[in-house]
């Protein structure tokens, strides 16, 4: 098992990102070449760090990148799986000892401007040259036909038939300037390695970039590469998170790679001849556990039919699609109100029938990854780790606060600044609210899980302390709307913070706002927010500040002349 190299040194290996069947295909290449090294589409500022990557994770993890300029924060991930190529690539050229590299841009570069996952699949922009090739093989969409030419098919000549699908699929695909920039600086990285290597260099890269990077590869410049240094004033970052199928699927939104990744996992750890009926019994069980009726015979009907249609589309066993259209078939007897989510890609629609769902749900997985504890992570993981066992909020549970206590008050405090943060696990059931009677009591719903550290360290780069990092969420808001009612909902929110000292801002801000407006309801909501704080100062933290009583003022005012 083959390709044709460009010279006898340099072998591009292009890849379908989170593909079982690429994935496979990197370990025997460098099973077989034994490279001196491996270069990856990946973010070259995290070379230094690859060590991290090396402990023993439960994957899915990703490279979560961040710029922060003031308030201004752009992010990134980048995924890894156990079937993603681009991890086979690092963990089995570690093994054999070979130079492993990341040699795409950082993620804060202007290349991935509004592109928060790295691996977004290039395909969507050469859909011209797929939709021809769909309709010649008569299936539903890109997923299905990489299915029926790649995972479903016979392993051998696989590297020949990749090059050829990306040849053509880049042959009548225009590239843009954030593919030109980025493939220059990964060709210089290939030029580099050629030239100081002696041995073999296998790129591993999205099967979009291979053509490109061929052809760059053969001549240029051979000086080692520099690491685009961040713009002035702009603070840039990034660190492992644990990731989750759920985050990982496209069904969910993710536009990238693989659907249903409870499949692949499958697919890549029992291999092909097994994984549809493991997935069946298991989509059985869900929906038997959801209350929705599978009997044994319309699970012997569910089985002909997968067969049946693996058989029919020239599959050597039952792929995904077959699987799927087979349960619907037998288990789906009413008109669906909206196409079968699999025939297309985006996120489930209203009207999905309840057992389409269920099924979708059941190959999408419920795998959450975990990073090993030497792991480093921003300093915000530890603060709040710290402020959340101190005062007993790492617990499951309900929990009723009396503000009027100082510890409930401090707790309280917490809990809004992680709400703020987007933190999961952390619901307030009932409390004070603006525009209604003040109560001293909050009700608050706990519950702890897998995906409250990566959401931690995501918002790490809002800041080192909780406080502070929910403070840069108000002063975000407080830049991006300056209307009178979200000014007053965020001066609220500061308040239930503690973050008096940001009220003083804000409420000049409301002030002035309230001067300026026309609309009745809106200073109506302002007075009842500035009027709770003044009268409830002490549950607050606001005493002795004159400004809500100054914003009370210029409420009453407004409104007489409205």
């Amino acid at each position: 098992m083959t390709t044709a190299p460009l010279n006898d040194v340099l072998h591009v290996q292009g890849v379908r990102h989170h593909s079982p069947a690429c994935a496979r295909l990197v370990a025997e290449r460098i099973e077989e070449l034994r490279p001196a090294a491996v270069l990856i589409e990946g973010p070259a500022d995290f070379n230094d760090r690859l060590g991290e990557l090396a402990l023993e994770h439960e994957l899915p993890v990703a490279i979560y990148s961040y710029a922060s300029t003031g308030t201004s924060v752009r992010r990134s991930w980048t995924p890894l799986c156990d079937y993603s190529p681009e991890w086979t690539a690092l963990t089995e050229g570690r093994r054999i000892g070979a130079d492993v590299k990341f040699i795409d841009l950082p993620a804060w570069h202007d290349a991935f401007d509004g592109v928060e996952n790295r691996y977004s699949d290039a395909e969507r922009r050469y859909t011209e040259a797929t939709d021809r090739l769909c309709a010649a093989f008569s299936a539903d969409n890109q997923d299905a036909l990489w299915d029926h030419l790649v995972e479903n098919a016979d392993p051998e000549g696989l590297a020949e038939r990749l090059d050829r699908y990306f040849d053509l699929v880049r042959g009548e695909a225009d590239a843009n300037a954030t593919d030109t920039v980025r493939e220059a600086h990964m060709a210089q990285w290939i030029r580099s390695a050629l030239a100081e290597t002696e041995g073999p260099v296998l790129v591993v890269c999205g099967g979009f970039h291979a053509p490109a990077l061929r052809r760059l590869a053969a001549a240029g410049d051979t000086a080692a590469p520099e690491v685009p240094r961040p713009p002035e004033g702009t603070e840039v970052g990034g660190f492992l998170v644990p990731y989750s199928f759920r985050r990982l699927d496209a069904f969910a939104g993710y536009q990238s790679g693989m659907p249903s990744p409870e499949f692949y996992q499958r697919l890549w750890e029992d291999g092909p001849a097994v994984a549809a009926g493991a997935l069946m019994e298991r989509i059985t069980t869900r929906l038997r556990g959801k209350g929705l009726h599978v009997s044994t015979s319309d699970l012997i009907g569910a089985r002909a039919l997968t067969d049946g249609l693996a058989r029919l589309r020239g599959h050597r066993v039952p792929g995904r699609t077959d699987l799927l259209d087979g349960l619907a078939s037998a288990l789906i007897s009413d008109d669906l109100e909206a196409p079968l989510p699999w025939t297309r890609r985006g996120t489930l629609t209203a009207g999905t029938h309840p057992v389409v769902v269920e099924m979708t749900a059941a190959l999408t997985g419920e795998r959450v990854g975990r990073l090993h504890p030497d792991t480093p992570a921003p300093p915000l993981v530890a603060d709040a780790q710290a402020e959340m066992e101190r005062l007993g909020l790492d617990k499951d549970g309900s929990l009723r606060l009396d503000l009027a206590r100082p510890g409930d008050l401090e707790r309280s405090r917490v809990l809004h600044c992680l709400r703020l943060l987007g933190v999961p696990g952390v619901r307030r059931d009932d409390g004070p609210s603006a525009g209604a009677d003040v109560t001293a009591e909050e009700h608050w719903t706990l519950r702890p899980g897998e995906e409250r550290l990566p959401a931690l360290i995501e918002a790490g780069a809002l800041g080192a302390t909780l406080g502070d990092a929910a403070q840069t969420i108000l002063e975000q808001r407080l830049d991006r709307d300056g209307a009178l009612d979200a000014l007053a909902s965020i001066l609220f929110d500061a308040a239930l913070c503690g973050r008096a000292h940001l009220t003083d801002r804000l409420g000049t801000a409301v002030e002035a706002a309230v001067a300026d407006s026309s609309d009745v309801a809106a200073v109506g909501q302002a007075l009842a927010v500035a009027l709770a704080l003044w009268r409830h100062d002490h549950l607050f933290g606001t005493a002795g500040s004159d400004l809500f009583g100054s914003v009370v003022a210029s409420c009453c005012d407004r409104i007489m002349w409205l």
